[in-house]
C-alpha cells in the first residue's frame, strides 16, 4: 500500500506536502496526537462502529469544542474524507436493500424500491438509516502492486 501512495503522490506533489503538513501538525501544543493521527484514529473509530457522517460532525464538534481553544481538529466531515483520499482511501457508498435482498447496483441501481421485498431505498418505518455499504476497489491496488516486480511476484 505504501508503494501505491508513493507512485499517487509523485503525480501529485501537493498531496504529499498536505500529508507531510497534516503529520508534522500537532493538534494542540503538548499534545501526543498529531492532526493527521487524530484524524486516521477518529476515523477508523467511524467506520468500525458504523457511524453516520452527520453523527461523526457531531463527534468532532464536541471533540473541537473540548479541546484547548487553540486546536487543529476539523470540525466538519469534510476534512478527513479529503485527508483520507489524499491517501487513495476512495470508497464508492452502495445502498442496500434493509433487508439484504439486494444491493442497488447495476441493474437496480435507479429503483428506489426493493423488487424483492418492496421496502423503501431511502425511508425506513423504524427510523433507522438506510443501507449503505463501503465499497474500496482492490483493483486498482492490484494495478499498483503488480508494477513493482517483486510484489508482483509476492502476489500471485
Amino acid at each position: 500500500m505504501i508503494h501505491d501512495i508513493d507512485e499517487y503522490i509523485v503525480d501529485h506533489p501537493h498531496l504529499f506536502e498536505s500529508l507531510k503538513n497534516n503529520a508534522k501538525k500537532l493538534l494542540y501544543v503538548s499534545s501526543k496526537f498529531t492532526n493527521l493521527s487524530a484524524v486516521l484514529r477518529l476515523y477508523n473509530l467511524k467506520v468500525e462502529n458504523g457511524w453516520s457522517d452527520k453523527s461523526f460532525t457531531s463527534l468532532l464538534k464536541l471533540l473541537k469544542d473540548m479541546l484547548s481553544w487553540k486546536n487543529e481538529l476539523s470540525d466538519r466531515m469534510y476534512e478527513p474524507k479529503k485527508i483520507m483520499r489524499s491517501m487513495r482511501m476512495n470508497y464508492e457508498e452502495v445502498h442496500a436493500c434493509p433487508n439484504d435482498c439486494i444491493l442497488y447496483q447495476k441493474d437496480y441501481e435507479h429503483l428506489e424500491k426493493c423488487p424483492v421485498c418492496g421496502r423503501s431505498r431511502y425511508k425506513t418505518n423504524d427510523k433507522s438509516m438506510a443501507k449503505v455499504l463501503w465499497y474500496f476497489s482492490i483493483i486498482l491496488k492490484f494495478k499498483c502492486i503488480s508494477k513493482n516486480a517483486e510484489y508482483a511476484k509476492n502476489l500471485t
